[in-house]
């Protein structure tokens, strides 16, 4: 009896001991699994901290811009650096409006060196036809407003069209350039930029002379 019970004993276990192994596998095989995915998730924020966030990126990335659906007259926005970019399609007579009021002006022909050299002229443009600027007053960082069809005439006399700050009262003509008697001290910044071809230009960088 006692000899029976104790091979009966023996020979269960030893038909166990396959399962039992292979249970023990699958549970090493588990572990070590879910152990390394750990190990991964927790690099993973680790890892990402190497790249550059959206935020830096965008603080020093140029931006180009196709201008070739800019109607004459039309003013788009881009945006560059998280600062808002205006782009002036200016028609002829705009262009031709911009001699007419520069003893007005604080600083006609761009002195202050705010801007690229290519901006020191009356257009303070490569192109004559397309405005670049910045939008920002250079007063207290306000956005100024685009008047045109007249209304800008009732802030200046005789000056149909520009850009009015409704934070303290500035004014800007139609090259950006500051009047007199008005808290901004400086015109509007023209950014850097370059034409790629006749419709696109990229806004952060200058051509190479």
């Amino acid at each position: 009896m006692s000899n029976v019970s104790v091979d009966a004993t023996k020979s269960a276990q030893n038909e166990n001991q396959p399962e039992n192994n292979t249970r023990r596998r699958f549970l090493t095989v588990a572990t070590s699994v879910v152990g390394g995915v750990g190990v991964v998730g927790a690099a993973v924020p680790f890892i990402a901290s190497w790249n550059p966030s959206a935020k830096a990126k965008a603080a020093g990335a140029d931006v180009e811009v196709d201008i070739s659906g800019i109607e004459p007259g039309q003013l788009v926005r881009v945006m560059w650096r998280s600062k808002p970019v205006w782009i002036v399609r200016r028609t002829p007579e705009l262009l031709e409006a911009l001699g007419g009021h520069e003893d007005q002006l604080k600083d006609p022909n761009s002195e202050a060196e705010q801007q690229p050299a290519f901006a020191q002229n009356r257009f303070r443009s490569l192109k004559e036809e397309y405005l670049i600027l910045v939008g920002i007053c250079t007063h207290l960082g306000c956005s100024p407003q685009h008047l045109k069809d007249g209304a800008f005439a009732e802030y200046v006399e005789g000056v149909p069209e520009g850009f009015f700050c409704p934070c303290h009262g500035s004014k800007f003509d139609m090259a950006g350039r500051v009047f007199q008697n008005v808290p901004a001290p400086l015109n509007l910044v023209v950014p850097p930029y370059q034409f790629v071809d006749d419709t696109n230009i990229i806004i952060g960088s200058e051509a190479e002379a």
